[in-house]
């Protein structure tokens, strides 16, 4: 059924985009930057005589746009660019490639920002948040380190998940419910350090665009947003060196041609050392502890002619962290794509993708045990994308993918010698997730676009493996195995997906956005955060796929020639099939975790308000959240509603960068937020002597309302055609706010029968310094 409906819709696509594609000639080519070679994403073609008409370049910098016969003065923009002009005599299709230089600004005309000044208005893309490396550059952080999930966690509705935490939170949805994409390879864990550092090393990233509002056809998997993160591609033009000297870590970045204007490369390393400094201490103790990260990005791409070019990036990342000879932790990723971009013609263009993605943890307990716990993560994809540019007014994408999933719980070695027992492995669970997909993006006129797609999604478990059944009262009753190959369970449906944007008038419009999402795959913790031993846990006969169904309107606005650009977005968001945990549960290394789970219902609602300033010495961008999210569980809370965790009702951010001349800048970040819904003992009984916490309801109270102030300064000490030096200094926590990070309750010392509440805090003010070259 799923497969006939798919079918059907893509026929009417390909119907309603062929009727206006008489009688036009077409254009095409790729836009790229003219100093290094690479490709531009979302460069806008406008056309003299048609200014309805136009088009936008896609990640590889293709564009394709057609027009009727004539002679048309072309116009080729990228906001940071000069703009660039042709005159063109159409009789026939023509490939254009383009190279835009970067401008040079004075004080006072400074641009934040990478996309086409107006594309918050025309476009009819929602609750979508462009960043590009040099936005986040000056922007403050913990450690002083640039970091792209930090300033993302800066704007409306994209909450963080505690202090200093890589993870966060998008209109409701829990941290596993982002599809965090690396050159189209899912990363599953985006966190160094426990969370105060993230996996993308600034220096190695081209571009990241999260989607929380109108998500394309082409993406799922996830409920809550989109973030999908393009590495650099190298400098097809000149052999450089960049390198980021910190107090905590450091990172160096190489790049340049293989062969001039065909084929670069790009390696950037990054690693922190904190051990060295702990081998200086004067305690053997802390000298045997070892703690840091390293990772690495390396990309290269190959021209192999007009039409067909190939692109193989990879990711590795660990963190370690042990103490003496006691116990040992490890856990990193390591992501692997190859790509192949061909241009059939000048108005189909294809990119086939072979995806690796691994991330996996080792725990070593020494000390009287002698044990090595394993977890891991496998994904292998094989992934197909067609983009069809039918005419002016019609731009088609379709395609489909099919991902092997490997997810290993746990893996138990015990030494012969060790005088503990743990139980036996847990079963490993094999799954394969077939996707595919059609859209259309449609200009009705000059007044109204469309976008709608469909997105058919099943997961399906196979052997080899085991698979329970379990009685109304949680115990195991049978146990299915499954030979290899062998198909078990199948479950998805069809994700329905429609944008409309209305243009009011060129400063101005209005929009609406529906989508439908599937998540197969999920994330139990105990904690609000991410940690390293979080448990993935894939669909199965116990385990119904998330669902997410939200709808969302905005209002786009900019002022004074899109100096200003404010927004306005609502949404409303139903989940079903969530997942938390009966009382007691546990989750570590438990075979049939499956028996600890309980499913209920969820639903998200908020206004987002967003006002930036792309120009000028002073730009910066001021962000508001409203939201509420709420879970319903019929085991929990007597089978009321109550907060979700992550549930804030105030987030605000306040973001300035100051140009005092071309070498001094200052920047300053202002967060507030409401606490988090919390649990916390309503009263206290005794047992045996021991005092014991009575919980009533869940989530009933809140934590203490977080605020900061962080400082940031931008020093340009050289800058000549060979040569770029400058020093950034921060202050994280300028005031020295001690915020909550949790509350603790004990008997007080001095009165023993009397309960005290305890706050925890991790930060006071937090300096630090780096220093910036390139050659």
């Amino acid at each position: 059924m799923f497969r006939k409906q798919f079918i059907y819709f893509l026929g009417l696509l390909l119907i309603s985009a062929s009727i206006q594609a008489q009688q036009k000639f077409t254009i095409s080519g790729i836009v790229s930057d003219a100093a290094t070679g690479e490709s531009l994403t979302g460069a806008t073609v406008e056309v003299d005589k048609w200014p309805s008409t136009g088009a936008v370049s896609n990640n590889y910098g293709f564009y394709s746009l057609s027009v009727p016969e004539g002679e048309y003065k072309l116009h080729f923009r990228f906001l940071g660019y000069d703009t660039k002009s042709v005159l063109l005599k159409l009789d026939s299709n023509k490939k254009l490639d383009i190279e835009l230089g970067e401008k040079n600004y004075e004080i006072g005309n400074i641009v934040v920002t990478g996309e086409r000044a107006d594309k918050n208005v025309t476009s009819v893309d929602m609750g979508k948040v462009q960043m590009a490396p040099k936005q986040i550059e000056s922007i403050p952080v913990i450690f002083g380190e640039p970091d792209m999930l930090k300033t993302l966690q800066l704007t409306p509705g994209v909450k963080p998940a505690g202090e200093g935490s890589s993870g966060f939170h998008v209109r409701g949805g829990g941290i596993d419910q982002n599809l965090i994409l690396l050159d189209e390879a899912p990363v599953y864990n985006a966190s160094h350090l426990l969370g105060f550092f993230s996996v993308f090393n600034s220096e190695a990233l081209k571009n990241a665009n999260l989607l929380k509002g109108s998500i394309p056809a082409a993406f799922g998997g996830r409920t809550s947003s989109v973030l999908d993160v393009q590495m650099k591609e190298g400098n097809l033009k000149n052999f450089g060196v960049t390198g980021n000297l910190g107090l905590i870590s450091s990172n160096v970045t190489v790049e340049g041609p293989l062969v001039k204007d065909k084929s670069s490369f790009i390696v950037s390393g990054r690693r922190t050392y904190a051990d060295l400094f702990l081998n200086l201490s004067g305690d053997e103790d802390i000298r045997e502890t070892h703690l840091y990260f390293y990772d690495l990005n390396i990309k290269t791409n190959y021209k192999l002619n007009q039409n067909n070019r190939i692109y193989f990036s990879a990711y590795a990342g660990r963190d370690d962290f042990g103490y003496k000879n006691e116990f040992g932790f490890d856990w990193g990723s390591i992501t692997g794509t190859f790509r192949w971009n061909h241009i059939f013609n000048e108005k189909l263009f294809s990119n086939t993708s072979l995806i690796f993605s691994n991330y996996s943890y080792d725990i070593s307990i020494m000390r009287d045990f002698d044990v090595v716990i394993r977890s891991k993560i496998e994904d292998f994809n094989l992934k197909q994308d067609f983009s069809y540019y039918a005419n002016s007014n019609n731009t088609l994408k379709f395609g489909g993918n099919a991902i092997l999933h490997s997810v290993l719980p746990g893996e138990i070695t015990v030494n012969e010698n060790s005088r503990y027992t743990l139980p036996a492995d847990i079963s490993e669970r094999k799954a394969i997730e077939w996707a595919a997909y059609a859209s259309n993006n449609q200009r009705v006129s000059e007044k109204l676009q469309l976008y709608y797609g469909l997105r058919m999604e099943l997961f399906s478990n196979i052997g080899p493996g085991e698979f329970y059944r379990f009685n109304e009262q949680g115990e195991l009753s049978d146990t299915i195995t499954l030979e290899r190959t062998e198909f078990f369970k199948t479950q998805g449906g069809v994700s329905p997906r429609l944008g409309i944007n209305y243009l009011i008038n060129s400063r101005s419009s209005v929009k609406l956005s529906y989508n439908r999402m599937y998540q197969f795959l999920h994330l139990l913790s105990n904690t609000t955060t991410t940690t390293p031993t979080d448990l993935w846990l894939p669909s199965s006969n116990n385990v119904k796929p998330k669902i997410s169904d939200q709808l969302s309107a905005g209002y786009f606005r900019n002022f004074y020639d899109n100096e200003f650009e404010t927004s306005l977005e609502v949404y409303y968001k139903k989940l079903q099939n969530q997942i938390d945990y009966k009382n007691g549960a546990e989750l570590i290394f438990n075979s049939t975790v499956e028996a600890e789970l309980v499913f209920g219902r969820g639903w998200a609602y908020g206004a987002e308000l967003m006002v930036k300033r792309n120009y000028g010495r002073l730009h910066g961008w001021l962000s508001y959240t409203w939201s509420k999210t709420m879970r319903q569980f019929d085991a929990i809370n007597n089978g009321n509603a109550f907060p979700a965790r992550h549930d804030r009702t105030h987030d605000v951010s306040v973001v300035g960068m100051y140009d005092i001349n071309d070498k001094l800048k200052i920047s300053a970040t202002w967060v507030y937020y409401t606490g988090n819904a919390v649990t916390f003992p309503s009263g206290r009984y005794e047992i045996d002597g021991k005092t014991i916490g009575y919980y009533t309801e869940r989530n009933g109270y809140r934590m203490p309302d977080y605020h900061r102030l962080d400082l940031g300064l931008v020093w340009q000490t050289k800058k000549t055609d060979k040569f770029e030096s400058s020093w950034n200094f921060s202050v994280y926590n300028a005031y020295a706010r001690e915020n909550a990070y949790f509350i603790q309750f004990r008997e007080k010392e001095e009165n023993p029968g009397v309960t005290e509440a305890v706050q925890v805090s991790l930060f006071r003010a937090i300096p630090s310094v780096s220093y910036k070259f390139k050659f």
